[in-house]
């Protein structure tokens, strides 16, 4: 895994590149200059790309909207300490594949770095109710169930693995389905519950408690 780090703060970068490091992964640049970090993205195209949030020449929003704009399709998660709901909203409506926080433990990182490469959406777990909320605001909180009652099994089991952060190909391979009908599946989803993106959905499941964490 080649990741590049983005971050103004010195002793975080540095500490952050060597920890990732002596775990075996592979980080191509660490940069406090968001200029230089984006041109190396385009140059390397790595697997992942993390992102501070409030940096002073420009924010992490702008650095996403840039890499986005130069056709750059690779993961990119914002690391942060913001847990202001507009800049969860902001960084996954923008095209960001996950939204961590820096107090999480170096496993947990690595983890959500390995999903994130596989193509799964990870948001802190602490941010749920954030998102929840902000995901409440654009859908009916009173028709949710019936929405739900909308889903064939399939299509319930499949929202709950989204609910647990699986990229489709996982899902795929669990359930001993195509990829194509994954998709398929997907956007019946989204179109059922009026959402526009699988983390929209996962919250609304995870809010709703339709999945058991048990099974």
């Amino acid at each position: 895994m080649r990741i590049l780090l983005i971050d103004d703060h010195a002793l975080f970068r540095i500490g952050l590149q060597e920890l990732l490091q002596r775990r075996g992964i592979n980080v191509i640049g660490a940069f406090g200059n968001c200029e230089e970090g984006i041109a190396l993205a385009e140059a390397e195209k790595p697997d992942v790309v993390l992102l501070d949030m409030r940096m002073p020449d420009m924010s992490g929003i702008e650095v996403l909207h840039v890499l986005r704009a130069k056709g750059l399709t690779m993961p990119i998660a914002m690391l942060t300490t913001s847990r202001e709901e507009s800049d969860v909203i902001n960084s996954l409506q923008g095209g960001a594949q996950g939204y961590l926080l820096k107090d999480m433990e170096p496993d947990e990182l690595i983890n959500a770095l390995r999903a994130i490469v596989g193509g799964a959406t990870i948001v802190a777990p602490e941010l749920m109710g954030v998102l929840a909320k902000a995901v409440q605001g654009e859908t009916q909180e009173t028709t949710t169930r019936d929405i739900f009652a909308d889903l064939t099994p399939r299509e319930g089991e499949i929202l709950c693995l989204l609910a647990d952060g699986q990229s489709n190909k996982v899902i795929a391979r669990n359930l001993g389905i195509s990829d194509g009908t994954v998709k398929l599946h997907v956007k019946s989803i989204l179109r059922k519950l009026n959402v526009h993106s699988r983390v929209e959905a996962a919250v609304i499941a995870v809010e709703q408690a339709l999945c058991s964490r048990d099974q």
